[in-house]
């Protein structure tokens, strides 16, 4: 079997990410798989196993089991018949990058790290914005401070680990959409 290819697209909370992916998946074709949306897929699911876990993490602004985000993730590639994806949100900490290569290796390969970095201030005042119309119960400033605490703690060691590996693309992502998807499309082309 032929592994999927990976891209993993990490950033602050309102770094853009989602709006990036849509942006890659309409001009590359790639399938966007959001940790985030899956995990809230499956908390509103009736009869899901892991609804109730779920939640609590989300409230909490805690990370989910890696072992329940890698076998939602694995179910959405196997339904989507495709090969090439876009994970967003994960891996956010050594447990689930540990997770990743534990459960994941055999059929999927990380060909490359979009970080979208962006200042914390910009960060917070792009969610709280998108929380008036999103219905997110994770846009609002509670959240959000325990959000940024455990990317500042934990995501940003896996972006430097990625770094040694010489897998990262960084983009300053405090421009425009627009002007941020034309340096991605830069990356996507050197990776094509």
């Amino acid at each position: 079997m032929t592994k999927y290819n990976v891209i993993f697209v990490l950033g602050g909370p309102g770094a853009g990410k989602g709006t990036q992916c849509e942006y890659i998946v309409r001009d590359f074709g790639y399938v966007h798989l959001s940790a985030g949306d899956l995990l809230r897929e499956e908390r509103q699911r009736p009869g899901s196993q892991f609804g109730e876990e779920i939640e609590g993490h989300i409230k909490n602004g805690t990370i989910v089991p890696v072992q329940i985000t890698c076998s939602l993730l694995k179910r959405a590639m196997e339904k989507s018949g495709k090969d090439r994806f876009l994970i967003d949100g994960f891996p956010r900490n050594r447990d689930n990058l540990d997770g990743w290569n534990k459960e994941m290796s055999d059929v999927a390969k990380v060909i490359r790290v979009l970080f979208f970095n962006c200042s914390e201030q910009v960060c917070v005042e792009r969610c709280l914005s998108r929380g008036k119309t999103s219905g997110r119960t994770d846009d609002n400033e509670e959240s959000l401070k325990k959000r940024i605490k455990t990317y500042t703690e934990s995501t940003m060691e896996i972006i430097e680990q990625f770094r040694k590996l010489n897998l990262v693309s960084e983009i300053h992502a405090e421009k425009s959409p627009e002007e941020v998807f034309e340096e991605v499309k830069k990356v996507l082309n050197e990776l094509n």
